[in-house]
């Protein structure tokens, strides 16, 4: 994260600082992230509506501070309704490949992709304690099992699941006896 922070602050484009933070604190599609409107942000309530989406029905996802507080930043093109306008055009930006690949070139992660953002987003809350179900609503899914495919559990959160597991079982009461037996074992031998 700390190395494609840089590179997307470093990056010529001077967009790419506010859209791949948006991608990542959103977990939305780069077309929905890109064709956004002023109008359907309300900062106050800290929601983002979205009229289309790849499922066809509309739906709100709700604003971390942190991303009220860049939109609130963010320099505005003229009287633009586009979020992410293109400084030349005012209209909305067409594409960020360019960009993005000089980008993540940079930071060392050539292989990651602009929807892998929407991945990590996922990740980010499953590893944060929250619900598959939790996870899916933010995604905008329909189905939990397109959500699982999302939801990428850390090392770490699968090696403390891995303790909780050990500890509700009550087995560690079984390692004093288990080497005292075998130390009686390998005596006897």
């Amino acid at each position: 994260m700390a190395r494609l922070q840089q590179a997307v602050q470093e990056s010529p484009n001077k967009m790419l600082r506010f859209i791949v933070p948006t991608l990542l604190l959103t977990g939305m599609r780069k077309r929905e992230v890109l064709d956004a409107k002023w109008a359907d942000i309300d900062l106050q309530a800290k929601t983002w509506f979205l009229p289309d989406t790849k499922s066809g029905k509309p739906r709100v996802v709700l604003l971390s501070d942190v991303l009220v507080s860049m939109l609130q930043a963010m320099p505005r093109s003229g009287e633009t309704p586009w979020v992410f306008a293109n400084p030349a055009t005012g209209k909305p930006v067409v594409s960020i490949f360019y960009a993005w690949n000089s980008a993540r070139r940079r930071a060392g992660l050539a292989d990651v992709r602009v929807h892998d953002l929407r991945h990590t987003f996922a990740s980010l809350l499953s590893n944060s304690s929250f619900e598959l179900y939790d996870v899916m609503h933010a995604l905008g899914h329909t189905q939990m099992r397109t959500t699982m495919r999302y939801a990428h559990l850390s090392r770490a959160r699968k090696s403390a699941a891995a303790d909780a597991a050990a500890l509700q079982s009550g087995l560690q009461s079984w390692l004093p006896v288990a080497a005292a037996n075998e130390g009686a074992f390998l005596k006897s031998a």
